[in-house]
C-alpha cells in the first residue's frame, strides 16, 4: 500500500510540474501574453492577436512536445526491456535516424522540396518513418547478432549504423537546394519549429494507440527480463513477444521523429528517472515514463525558444546538452 501511495504520489506531482510549465510556457515567446491574457484567452475572451498566437502557434507546437515526448520515452524503456540493456535509446541505436532517412527521402521523391508538403503527405510520413525504422532495427540485430546479442555489442553495432544513416542523410540532403536543405537539417537535429494541427493530428493517432497497448503489454518486459529461460518455463512465446515488442517500440519513435526529427536522449534519460522514482515494474513505470518524457520536452522546447530569443535552439539540441552526460554517466557505470 505503502508503495503504491508513493507512485500516486510521484505521478502527480509530475503532471502538476507538465500543467505549471504548459501555463508558463503559454505566457513566454517572441511575443509576451500576460498570464491573465493567456486565460482569458483560453476562454474566448481574448484579442485576435493573442488567440492567433495561443491557438496558431503556442499550443500545437507544445501539444507536438507532450505526445512525442511520450513516444520516445515509452520507445526507449520498451528497448531497454526488450534488450536488457540500459543504455539503449532509439536515438543512440540509430532507429531514429533510419526513420529519418526515410522520411527525408520521402519529402524528396514525393514532393521534391521539404516546404510545400501536402496534408497527404503529412500522414504518410509516419508510415515511411516506421519503415526506416524497421529497416535499422532489422540491421542493428543482424549484425550485432553472435551466438546472441549483447549489450555492449548491441551499442557499438547502433553506434556505426547511426554513423552510416547519417551519412546518408548528408548525400540526400546535399541533392536538395538551399533552401530545403537547411529546413531538413534544422528538422533532424530535432526541431518542432512551424508545427500546425495538422501535425499534431498526424501524430495523435499513433500515440493513442501504441502507448496504451505498450502499457499492456508491460508484463511481458517483467518476464524477458528473468531471462530467455525462465521467460520459456513461465509460458511466454519469448521470440513473437520480443519482436512485438520490437516493432512497438519502432513504431512509436517513428511516428515521433516524422513530426519532431531526430531528438536523442530522451529515451534514454526519461526511462532511467521513472525507474528511479516507481521502480522497475514496467506496469507502473512505462506510464511514468510517458509522463516524464512529455516532462522533460516540454521544458526543454520552452528553453529553446526562450533562451536566446529571438533566435530558436532546436529542442533536440537541448535534451541533447542534458542527455549526453547522463549517457556517459550510464556508460562509465557500466561493466
Amino acid at each position: 500500500m505503502q508503495a503504491y501511495k508513493k507512485t500516486f504520489l510521484a505521478i502527480a506531482v509530475l503532471l502538476i510540474m507538465i500543467l505549471i510549465t504548459f501555463f508558463v510556457s503559454l505566457n513566454l515567446g517572441m511575443i509576451a501574453i500576460a498570464p491573465l491574457d493567456v486565460v482569458r484567452t483560453l476562454l474566448g475572451f481574448g484579442t485576435e492577436r493573442d488567440e492567433l498566437v495561443l491557438f496558431d502557434f503556442r499550443l500545437p507546437r507544445m501539444v507536438i512536445a507532450l505526445l512525442i515526448g511520450a513516444g520516445l520515452a515509452v520507445s526507449g524503456a520498451i528497448l531497454q526491456g526488450v534488450s536488457q540493456n540500459g543504455l539503449a535509446d532509439p536515438g543512440i541505436l540509430g532507429i531514429n535516424a533510419g526513420a529519418g532517412l526515410a522520411v527525408v527521402l520521402f519529402i524528396y521523391f514525393y514532393q521534391g522540396s521539404a516546404a510545400n508538403l501536402g496534408i497527404d503527405s503529412i500522414f504518410l510520413m509516419p508510415f515511411a518513418a516506421l519503415l526506416g525504422g524497421m529497416a535499422a532495427a532489422f540491421m542493428i540485430y543482424t549484425i550485432a547478432w553472435k551466438k546472441g546479442v549483447t549489450p555492449i555489442r548491441l551499442i557499438l553495432v547502433g553506434i556505426g549504423v547511426n554513423a552510416a544513416f547519417g551519412a546518408a542523410l548528408i548525400i540526400i540532403q546535399l541533392k536538395m537546394d538551399p533552401q530545403d536543405f537547411m529546413q531538413a537539417t534544422i528538422w533532424l537535429s530535432g526541431s518542432i519549429w512551424g508545427t500546425n494541427w495538422k501535425f499534431v493530428t498526424a501524430v495523435l493517432p499513433w500515440i493513442l494507440f501504441l502507448v496504451p497497448f505498450a502499457i499492456y503489454k508491460a508484463r511481458y518486459l517483467n518476464i524477458l527480463n528473468l531471462g530467455d529461460n525462465i521467460a520459456t518455463g513461465l509460458g511466454a512465446a519469448v521470440e513473437k513477444e520480443r519482436r512485438l515488442l520490437l516493432v512497438l517500440s519502432v513504431a512509436l519513435a517513428g511516428s515521433c521523429v516524422a513530426v519532431g526529427g531526430g531528438i536523442a536522449f530522451l529515451g534514454l534519460v526519461a526511462p532511467h528517472l521513472a525507474r528511479r522514482i516507481v521502480g522497475p515494474k514496467h506496469q507502473i513505470m512505462l506510464p511514468t515514463a510517458a509522463i516524464m518524457g512529455a516532462l522533460l520536452l516540454l521544458i526543454a522546447d520552452t528553453i529553446g525558444r526562450n533562451f536566446l530569443a529571438p533566435s530558436e535552439i532546436p529542442v533536440g539540441i537541448v535534451v541533447s546538452a542534458i542527455g549526453a552526460p547522463y549517457f556517459i554517466y550510464l556508460l562509465m557505470k557500466t561493466n
